[in-house]
């Protein structure tokens, strides 16, 4: 047996123990009473509605949707009147028997078109910025992130996310997104339960994210709940929509970049269901997402002519009602990307070709099970599997080669939820286990290149935790939860210790430790205590104070400011430390007008122990010892962050304006292992004022017109101080990083749509969209680079990914 078993099997027996001793009494008074329990869902687009009220008029007791908008009440046999209320939704009374008769209480909630809130729908209440203890989370329907513009007619989940406060990205085209100031790889990136470690196609002009198949988007960058851990910035968290149970649908649309198509409905015989329903036991989705997008290159310059990039993804997701108490999905992804580019510019290794080619995919996939014992507590068990592959050749017969990357992640999870009447609990276990492939080159046939596979790494990362949502008074709620997480670096592994009385560099190691499959090469681990309390002076205000710690195992490391599909992964060893992060945020949040508008001010600081940065001419790809490029110091990230909010009426949308810092100090004890000799200096990603407007305007059931213009102060950059002729040659001479910035960004979108009158016959739904980026053709620099000339009066050049107004058409299509 491997030597890390006996530490982490622990903590999976006591969480076991405390779930049965939970479960017991739940079990006894089940014999006594029967459940009423199901699902409330939007009846037009079948999304899951959460935060509804399910109020039984006769004993006047009542619970609320949960995300996946089920519930589950226990009662004494007999019959009952029960109201589902929800803001936006018209009010719906079903008479109810118990026990029941039919598979579970499904009921849909029809949109109260008479306040044409229809692009403001949320899945949580209309309050719930002022009433939940949580902050600094942000949630977008796709219903909203439809209406606002797209870049080339694609509806982009990850792009979406731009417009709120404190999420930025390095420049148009670049993978991920920047939280507060931190790195790509500081985000946890999931799509129901599964990580997603490239959230990007294209190199990163659209996301991988079908908006045909997601139901709504989290962004938690503030008070982050203990079940998550990992990452040290944010937690993104993507769910697919829930399948239709009743019929059949079809839906789909073409676009200039993408066509898109989808199924869903009921698998087998369908039962009788409340008001005259027909539900099925098994129900299923299934959305496809395929590129055409060759011929825009052709209509390009001559330099790109010959570019070819080409993506697909899948997305499906199986839900089964066994029964009243119980509900099993499976969800799977896959997506792949091709891209040739007829250059070398992006080859990142010392080799000289006539084109490029890369390709990368994602596949992932995830099964969950929630049993509830009653209406207070319910159990959820969770299997993940998710895994990346990049690959970047040449073709070029004489330095013909493949160089490939993978990183493959196993999760399981088991989760508790325990309702009182002013606690909610929530505790839980999850093991995690991490194999990655660094680098493997492959050369060809005929080739000059030499093969090259750097050794795989692995790791098991345990934890465990507990939460209590405690609503104190009326007044004042607290939120306390602590995580315990233990990682271990796993063989077999060659670990290189080298001259404390020296820089760490590759002839400076001085011994080897090798360890064999299974062994412990590194431990780390600790507490992670979270914390969040709000006090509400008014039932339409409150004040928020969060404090939150995490720990980072799992690197991406490259030393370009935008990381590429192959760029590689790296886990905590000996010799890497993980990245741990402090933050404390406060804010004030207030609605006006029955939550008409919403006004809220954000300020937070987030220290970092171990942040990472690298040496001069850092060269990652196939390098076999990492740590020796590798440089840790000392970060931190502060600002603040406001938005006003207008969520009902004609127009709606929200006005929000970011400040943010993110500096870095690197001072090693050697001149080799200090940047800006020791001094803190701003990380890439630091962005200081940022400007998002949003506007949509609605004024009838059949047209929309949506606006957003966004401003953000450009990113630092590192420029040559002098030049010096050096046996004829010009050099650049380089002294402090991150000392210039390039000019500021700043873009206006617009969006029309036209709807089918809902008020027509027919079940064929279509819709129109005509958008256009980039409105006034702004050329916003996505970098500045130097070409050193003795007869010229500036060497800097500004690249500009887009530089003229970006007009695109878009059919949907359901039925």
């Amino acid at each position: 047996m491997p030597v890390f078993t006996s530490f982490y099997r622990r903590p999976f027996i006591y969480a076991s123990l405390l779930l049965l001793l939970l479960a017991i009494p739940q079990l006894a008074q089940a014999q006594t009473t029967h459940a009423l329990a199901g699902y409330v869902r939007e009846a037009k687009t079948n999304a899951p509605l959460s935060g509804v009220t399910v109020f039984v008029q006769q004993v006047r007791k009542g619970v609320t949707t949960d995300r996946d908008g089920y519930y589950i009440l226990s009662l004494p046999a007999g019959s009952y009147n029960v109201l589902f209320t929800s803001v936006g939704y018209l009010r719906q009374v079903q008479a109810i028997k118990l026990p029941p008769s039919q598979l579970g209480n499904m009921v849909s909630l029809e949109i109260d078109t008479k306040l044409l809130d229809e692009v403001t729908v949320k899945t949580e209440s209309a309050d719930r910025n002022v009433k939940k203890v949580e902050m600094g989370v942000n949630q977008l329907s796709i219903r909203n992130i439809k209406r606002m513009p797209a870049f080339m007619g694609e509806v982009d989940v990850v792009r979406s996310l731009l417009l709120l406060p404190g999420v930025t990205t390095v420049g148009e085209g670049a993978t991920g997104i920047n939280v507060r100031g931190g790195s790509v790889d500081q985000n946890l990136v999931m799509l129901d339960d599964a990580p997603i470690y490239n959230s990007s196609h294209l190199m990163g002009f659209f996301s991988v994210f079908n908006p045909d198949a997601v139901r709504d988007v989290t962004l938690q960058k503030g008070s982050i709940p203990a079940r998550y851990g990992g990452r040290i910035s944010s937690i993104l968290d993507v769910r697919s929509k829930e399948p239709e149970t009743e019929k059949f649908t079809v839906s789909g649309g073409i676009g200039l970049v993408s066509s898109r198509l989808g199924v869903e409905g009921p698998i087998g015989k369908p039962r009788n269901g409340p008001a005259g329903t027909r539900l099925s036991k098994l129900s299923f989705l299934a959305d496809a997402r395929l590129s055409a997008n060759s011929f825009l290159f052709k209509l390009g310059p001559a330099s790109i002519r010959n570019t070819r990039a080409n993506f697909y993804d899948l997305t499906a997701k199986v839900k089964y009602l066994p029964s009243e108490k119980n509900t099993v999905w499976v969800s799977a992804y896959a997506s792949s990307d091709e891209i040739k580019f007829p250059s070398d510019s992006l080859i990142s290794i010392d080799v000289r070709s006539s084109r490029t080619d890369f390709d990368y995919q994602t596949t992932n996939a995830s099964v969950k099970w929630t049993h509830a014992f009653s209406d207070q507590f319910s159990i959820t068990t969770t299997g993940v599997t998710a895994q990346y592959k990049g690959a970047l050749s040449t073709p070029d017969p004489g330095n013909a080669f493949r160089l490939q990357s993978s990183l493959q992640t196993t999760i399981g999870r088991i989760e508790g939820d325990y309702r009182m009447d002013r606690h909610r609990l929530a505790f839980g276990a999850n093991g995690t286990h991490h194999r990655l492939s660094p680098n493997t080159l492959t050369p060809g046939p005929v080739s000059n290149q030499l093969p090259l596979t750097l050794p795989n790494e692995q790791a098991v990362e345990a934890a465990i935790y507990g939460e209590d949502d405690f609503t104190i008074t009326d007044k004042f709620s607290i939120i306390g939860g602590l995580r315990y997480v233990q990682f271990f670096n796993l063989g077999p592994t060659t670990v290189n210790t080298y001259n404390p009385e020296g820089p760490r560099l590759a002839d400076n190691a001085i011994s080897q430790a090798i360890f064999g499959k299974g062994a412990v090469a590194k431990s780390y681990g600790g507490l992670e205590p979270r914390l969040a309390l709000r006090w509400a002076p008014q039932p339409d205000r409150s004040v928020k104070v969060a404090y939150t710690r995490m720990q980072q195992f799992l690197q991406l490391i490259t030393n370009t400011q935008a990381a590429l599909p192959t760029s590689r992964w790296k886990l905590s060893d000996a010799n890497i430390r993980p990245q741990i992060a402090d933050q404390l945020s406060a804010g004030y949040f207030q609605n006006f007008n029955t939550n008409t508008f919403e006004v809220s001010g954000e300020v937070y600081y987030r220290a970092i122990q171990d942040a990472i940065d690298y040496r001069d001419g850092a060269k990652i790809l196939l390098n076999p010892t990492p740590e020796t490029e590798l440089l840790q110091g000392d970060g931190q990230a502060y600002g603040a962050e406001f938005m006003v909010k207008k969520n009902k009426g004609f127009l709606t949308g929200w006005v929000s304006y970011a400040y943010s810092r993110s500096l870095l100090l690197i001072n090693g004890p050697y001149a080799g292992e200090q940047v800006n000799n020791g001094k803190w200096f701003p990380a890439n990603f630091d962005k200081p004022h940022q400007v998002n407007i949003v506007a949509i305007y609605r004024p009838s059931l059949t047209f929309s017109a949506s606006f957003n213009f966004t401003y953000s102060t450009g990113r630092p950059v590192t420029a040559p101080y002098a030049k010096a002729r050096v046996n004829g040659v010009l050099v650049p001479i380089f002294l402090d990083r991150n000392q210039q910035r390039i000019p500021d960004y700043h873009r206006l979108d617009v969006s029309l749509t036209w709807d089918k009158n809902p008020e027509k016959p027919g079940k064929f739904w279509y819709s129109w969209v005509f958008s256009v980026y980039n409105l006034y053709a702004r050329k916003n620099a996505y970098s500045v680079f130097y070409k050193l000339q003795s007869n010229s009066r500036s060497d800097a050049y500004k690249l500009s990914i887009f530089g003229s107004a970006l007009p695109s058409l878009t059919y949907n299509f359901k039925f």
